[in-house]
């Protein structure tokens, strides 16, 4: 017997090789680096149906979420690369070309698309849907974000903020950033989508979301223990809750106990498309978890970016406190809260969250579809393959943001804002943020009543950021706060 285990050894080796060296060249597959009418992208595409979606997740969980692009930029070319993302064949869009390229391009030679893992999460809603429907359905819902819904929102922000600020800020020393905040907002938004004031209530709600959110952008492993098994169980107790509240509300407006306009649920409920269609139920769930979330998540690392970099940064928040400070003496004098019109000159603050998002933008991109093959750069992107974009392309270009790694605000000023599809945090071309101006009335009227109540140290220097998919600091953040000897209250 002991004279035929080196024999059966390697016999066993002999048949092995060969499938493994069949996994590995899959693995590590390679497309053409050449470039002609018939090539599609230089790229990798990685592990059979993982591809390389574990490298990009994981690089930004480390907190490097541009090196995931830079090392393939750097290999394939500065124009567009290929590889395999969330199961499919993927070209990755780089810099302001390729922007220009997607956004002008819409429902032409491309159309949005997600990572199934999104898709199979909120279903039939505003981002998952194409063509004449998706118009339709966008269409539907400016009205929500319009300037007349805006200056009602300013009011109830104003309200919201100031006594967020006296239940969670006065008296204390430290503060942890980030989970305040993401309960500020959700609290928010809560009031002004839904009419929910309930801190029970809001809070019954806001324990799933972060689950949700968590497992929105993964793997669609639907597996024990994976984060989109996780995603998953937090979507279903998410739209059981909304379909109680709907049921509730549906009983109000027909008593007349609830205004037909009073928040986002009231008019998803009540109001019809251009083609005189009304919304299913499952349709208001969808888009009602849609908004809350995008609203939820993506503000919520913003603010919390801001205060981060403000405390690290005193000139540039002496920059801000002045700006906040005339509002605040001339509203005060005038015994008036804050307006929209206020918000719309807060120029010089907004320039400073543009440049944070800059540097740490709060959405690392997008996806789109291929409708037909096309060329982009000399290559062929072939129907059916999914495209990428990234705001890490062209925010870190010292072509464009001359020594990208500075934070300096006057790269937004009016006279020298970056070229169109430069600097696109809120995306472009008819997929535009929907949200775009509420987030911003959000973010400013929050730092308006921070900065002229407080100034504050980061109790953590250099507190690391990851990137899950969007920027949350390590340690949550920390911070020392102290309010002004002459600070003007609520």
């Amino acid at each position: 017997m002991d004279s035929l285990l080196p024999a059966s050894y390697l016999l066993a080796v002999l048949i092995a090789l060969p499938t493994l060296a069949f996994f590995l060249s899959i693995a590590n597959r390679r497309v053409s680096r050449k470039s002609s009418p018939h090539s599609t992208p230089p790229g990798q595409f990685g592990w059979p149906i993982l591809g390389e979606t574990l490298e990009l997740l994981r690089a930004g969980r480390e907190g490097r979420p541009g090196s995931f692009l830079d090392e393939r930029v750097d290999k394939h070319g500065p124009c567009v690369f290929a590889t395999s993302l969330f199961g499919e064949p993927t070209a990755v869009f780089c810099g302001t070309a390729g922007n220009k390229f997607l956004f002008g391009n819409e429902n032409r030679k491309v159309t949005v698309s997600w990572p199934s893992s999104v898709v199979k999460l909120v279903g039939s809603c505003l981002i998952t849907l194409a063509g004449d429907e998706g118009k339709v359905m966008r269409r539907m819902l400016m009205s929500v974000f319009n300037h007349e819904a805006l200056m009602r929102f300013t009011k109830i922000m104003d309200e919201v903020t100031c006594n967020h600020i006296k239940a969670n800020w006065e008296g204390k020393e430290e503060v942890l950033v980030y989970p305040t905040i993401k309960h500020y907002i959700f609290e928010l938004t809560c009031q002004l989508f839904l009419s929910i004031r309930d801190p029970r209530e809001i809070a019954g709600l806001a324990r799933p979301f972060t689950a949700f959110l968590e497992g929105a952008i993964s793997v669609p492993l639907d597996l024990p223990g994976t984060r989109f098994r996780g995603a998953k169980r937090a979507a279903r107790s998410i739209r059981k809750m909304l379909k109680g509240i709907i049921k509730e509300r549906r009983a109000a407006l027909e008593k007349g106990v609830a205004s037909p306009m009073q928040d986002l649920l009231s008019y998803l409920m009540v109001t019809a498309d251009e083609n005189g269609r009304f919304l299913t139920e499952t349709e208001i769930i969808n888009n009602l978890l849609l908004l809350l979330v995008a609203s939820h998540g993506t503000t919520s690392c913003t603010v919390t970016m801001v205060i981060k970099f403000l405390g690290e940064l005193p000139h540039v928040y002496e920059k801000v406190l002045a700006e906040q400070r005339e509002i605040a003496v001339r509203k005060r004098s005038a015994g008036e809260g804050l307006t929209r019109e206020d918000v719309q000159k807060m120029s010089d603050t907004w320039s400073v969250v543009l440049e944070i998002m800059r540097l740490v933008p709060p959405a690392l991109g997008g996806f789109r579809v291929a409708l037909e093959d096309f060329t982009f750069g000399g290559y062929t992107i072939p129907k059916g393959w999914k495209l990428m974009w990234s705001t890490l392309t062209t925010n870190n270009d010292p072509a464009i943001f001359p020594s990208p790694k500075l934070c300096d605000a006057a790269r937004f000023a009016r006279s020298t804002s970056p070229a169109p599809c430069a600097f696109v945090p809120f995306g472009g071309g008819l997929r535009m943020c929907l949200g775009k101006d509420y987030a911003q009335l959000q973010i400013l009227v929050f730092l308006h009543h921070l900065v002229n109540n407080f100034k504050w140290t980061n109790a953590i220097p250099d507190e690391k950021v990851k990137f899950e998919p969007m920027p949350i600091p390590s340690q949550g953040l920390p911070i020392r706060i102290r309010p002004h000897h002459d600070r003007l209250r609520c």
